[in-house]
């Protein structure tokens, strides 16, 4: 018979409770990817609209319309009132500020802000 000093690895409970760890946060991990998958679509929109030769120059509405057929190609819908076009020296200030909510499990919510600038200039970079 072997002593307790030679034996080695996890017993039973011990892999047990790892398992559960690891599961826990796979499932939080789950649940909060799509809320910053969409985030990101909404990034590189942004930067895509601020890359436009010109894009300063055009109307507040020319530019709501790029930025909304931008969104729709990745099926992320916001809120009008989530972007906002400021006035900016000769170009303006892209805003985008909104929340994502949803479910966890059972009554436990979660809630994600997000808020992101870009300057859109007046002429051709």
């Amino acid at each position: 018979m072997q002593s307790a000093r030679y034996t080695r690895g996890m017993t039973l409970l011990g892999f047990v409770i790892v398992l559960i760890i690891a599961g826990f946060f796979a499932f939080i991990i789950m649940k909060l990817f799509p809320p910053y998958a969409e985030h990101h679509a909404v990034r590189t929109a942004m930067k895509e609209i601020a890359s436009e030769p010109g894009i300063g120059s055009k109307t507040p509405a020319d530019i709501r319309k790029r930025l909304d057929a931008k969104l729709y190609i990745n099926y992320v819908t916001l809120q009008p009132d989530a972007v906002k076009l400021e006035r900016a020296g000769q170009g303006y200030n892209l805003r985008v500020k909104y929340e994502s909510r949803g479910n966890m499990v059972a009554n436990l919510d979660y809630v994600v802000t997000f808020d992101h600038t870009v300057a859109l200039g007046p002429t051709s970079q």
